[in-house]
Formats: structure tokens, C-alpha cells, sequence
């Protein structure tokens, strides 16, 4: 089942129990893969559905921490709700030991040795993780297995 026809289904079951905050977060969700599918001009695949909502959960991870620093734990709540929903559409993230163990052994299928090679092992592993680590994290491994 493809994410749209997940958040189909799950928005009928919120509407019928009556969770508005989830039917307003999973509109929500529709309308960004549904302008993203128009900018681009064809069906999203897997690839770009999770970058729409990694996209939405950094946006709500920026406005729970401004809503911290001006002391609106009302909205900070409600961005956590909504926060705590577009995360179960995500796959589960790997954890740092896995990814060090799969960026090992990235570097050696690709027989890398120093840090001239930052480029190719970084091209191989976002390709790998997109969706399931953050870019950041995947760059810091691989500066230090490669120092």
C-alpha cells in the first residue's frame, strides 16, 4: 500500500472517530505530496513521499523549539502532536551502530582509504539511508572513519 492510500485510509478512520488534530495533520500531509507530485510533474516514488515528510517533520521540530523559547507549551503540544503523527508514516530511522556498520562497509566495497574519498562514500550512502538517517549524522561517520 503506498503512503497516499495510507493516509487515505487513516484519514477516514480520524474523521469517523472524530481525531481532528490527526485529520488536520494528515490533510496536511496530502497537501504537501500533492503539490510536490504538481511541481514535479509525475507520480512521487518512495523516495520523495519520505523526503515530504522528513521535510514536515524538520519544519515541526523548528517550531516546537520556537515555541519553547516563547513559552507556548500550547503550541509547543500541539506541534508535538502533530510531530509524534507524521513520524509513524516514516521508516523506522537506523540507529548509529547500525549505520557505522553499514558505512564500513561501504568504504570497503568501494576500497576507500583516505579522505579524498569522502565524496564517493557519501554519494553511496545517502543513496542507501535516504529516508532512514539524516544527512548530517551519515557526513560526521564517515569524516571520522575516513580521518
Amino acid at each position: 500500500m503506498s503512503l497516499v492510500q495510507r493516509l487515505n485510509e487513516d484519514l477516514k478512520k480520524a474523521m469517523k472517530s472524530g481525531d481532528k488534530a490527526k485529520v488536520e495533520t494528515l490533510r496536511m500531509l496530502k497537501s504537501q505530496l500533492h503539490n510536490v507530485e504538481i511541481s514535479k510533474g509525475s507520480n512521487l516514488d518512495e523516495a520523495d513521499e519520505i523526503a515530504v515528510l522528513n521535510s514536515a517533520v524538520k519544519k515541526h521540530k523548528e517550531a516546537m523549539e520556537m515555541y519553547e523559547k516563547g513559552e507556548r507549551m500550547d503550541l509547543y503540544e500541539k506541534e508535538k502532536r502533530e510531530l509524534m503523527i507524521i513520524q509513524s508514516y516514516l521508516p523506522e530511522p537506523l540507529s548509529r551502530d547500525e549505520l557505522e556498520n553499514s558505512i564500513d562497509a561501504i568504504i570497503q566495497k568501494l576500497g576507500a582509504t583516505s579522505s579524498r574519498d569522502f565524496g564517493r562514500v557519501m554519494k553511496e550512502a545517502i543513496a542507501q539511508f535516504r529516508g532512514r538517517a539524516e544527512g548530517k549524522l551519515i557526513q560526521e561517520i564517515v569524516r571520522t572513519k575516513l580521518a
